[in-house]
């Protein structure tokens, strides 16, 4: 088994890119812990879930997956079976079960205004790929975010198509289900009701379960100290625990 300290993948959502995890970064390499930024394509559940596993097999050692939002089907699926990833963080994410959509999930607790705020794009191959209305995007996806801050993060928006909102998790023991895991998210998520994100991290007998009180969606964005704690706390316990084995 690896002594090394984990490497941290994080694994960005719908609507967001692989910069929302700069201000993380930051904090996760003044901590001394390694981390990679993984630019998730947004065409397809089963397609994001292989491109993210084939970034964790060109890191040599042990993983800990951290997902935001959609994020958190990614790594629910490419964590399933894999040996090499020993610890889960979900960010304002979802904490699927087999089968589940990020429709389903994000209609399963009351309190997501996302459907109002959505755009919807055709594209050449008869599928459609949705974005966020930049008139809405700082109220819906980064409430709590300075303004100059998430009209950035609304220009670089990515897109993701909405069969990947509607591709249902196919693994049959999700990692969470075998994977220790730690949970954070804000109370005011006007994408995925709290709600949801509370049961899931019960459903998962989360290490951690964070509430952060005001927090938007972009969790990880305004509140980046919070999330960089989490995820270094999960780190340090799978280090330890490696270390005891």
């Amino acid at each position: 088994m690896s002594n090394k300290q984990p490497h941290v993948v994080l694994v960005h959502g719908a609507f967001a890119e692989s910069a929302s995890w700069n201000g993380v970064i930051e904090r996760l390499y003044a901590d001394g812990i390694t981390s990679t930024a993984v630019a998730v394509p947004l065409r397809s559940l089963a397609g994001d879930a292989q491109y993210t596993r084939d970034v964790i097999a060109s890191i040599d050692g042990p993983v800990v997956l951290v997902g935001h939002s959609y994020g958190g089907l990614v790594i629910s699926e490419a964590s399933a079976g894999n040996e090499q990833v020993a610890g889960l963080v979900y960010v304002g994410a979802f904490t699927p079960q087999t089968g589940d959509t990020a429709f389903t999930l994000s209609a399963s607790e009351p309190g997501s205004t996302l459907g109002d705020a959505i755009e919807p794009r055709q594209l050449s191959d008869g599928g459609v790929e949705l974005t966020i209305q930049r008139a809405k995007f700082h109220e819906q996806f980064a409430a709590d975010v300075d303004a100059k801050t998430a009209g950035l993060m609304g220009a670089t928006q990515r897109p993701v198509t909405q069969a990947a909102l509607t591709d249902p998790v196919q693994a049959t023991a999700p990692g969470w289900t075998t994977i220790p895991s730690w949970h954070i998210w804000g109370g005011e998520d006007r994408n995925i009701p709290p709600a949801a994100m509370r049961k899931g991290a019960e459903r998962a007998n989360a290490r951690t379960a964070q509430e952060v009180e005001g927090a938007s969606h972009a969790v990880g964005v305004s509140r980046p100290d919070l999330v960089a704690t989490v995820v270094a706390e999960a780190v340090r316990a799978v280090a330890a625990q490696r270390a005891a084995a």
